[in-house]
């Protein structure tokens, strides 16, 4: 008996982990930068994301650049100049608070603006193994074109991570389904 609970519990894990691989180590949903894009948007969390999405304004990928929640990752210093001084090279530098501080308040609040400002189209950065869920929360509440960039994450914390965001996939596929 205990052998056997030993066997599904090794198969359950290691079902787990190719599903891992699939949404959350090479996700479906990282599409890369297009050519163009009314704004290169920095989800809030990892401060390693705020160099991926500078390296897109200087390829020219959008005029603005957008920052969440700025005050709610501790330490971002970068991230404050940016926002105190308006400007990153030619492009404009917009900060804003989602609202509620969450992915999803990200994905309401940046369609928000993007309906404000009249935008088409979004590149999203964030971490990779994060891109699933940010994907599936834009699609809800940004109706335009949208692509997503993803920046790695050290290799220790990505177990932790994993399973933090197999539970909030889980909550917003079953539970929170609109915007």
């Amino acid at each position: 008996m205990a052998r056997r609970l030993l066997i599904a519990l090794a198969v359950l894990v290691a079902a787990w982990l190719v599903v891992c691989a699939v949404l959350f180590v090479w996700p479906p949903a990282e599409t890369g930068a297009p050519g163009r894009a009314n704004a290169v948007v920095v989800l809030s969390g990892s401060k390693n994301r705020l160099t991926k999405a500078e390296q897109l304004i200087r390829a020219g990928v959008a005029p603005v650049l957008a920052i969440s929640s700025v005050l709610q990752t501790p330490n971002w210093h970068a991230a404050r100049l940016l926002c105190h001084a308006g400007r990153y090279l030619r492009a404009r530098v917009l900060c804003f608070k989602a609202n509620p501080y969450s992915t999803r308040g990200e994905a309401e609040t940046m369609s928000r603006i993007a309906r404000r400002h009249g935008w088409d189209s979004l590149t999203i950065v964030s971490s990779t193994f994060h891109l699933t869920r940010a994907k599936l929360l834009f699609r809800r509440c940004f109706a335009g074109k949208l692509s997503f960039v993803g920046t790695s994450t050290p290799w220790w914390e990505l177990p932790s991570e994993w399973a933090s965001e197999t539970v909030k996939l889980i909550y917003q596929l079953v539970f929170e389904r609109g915007c």
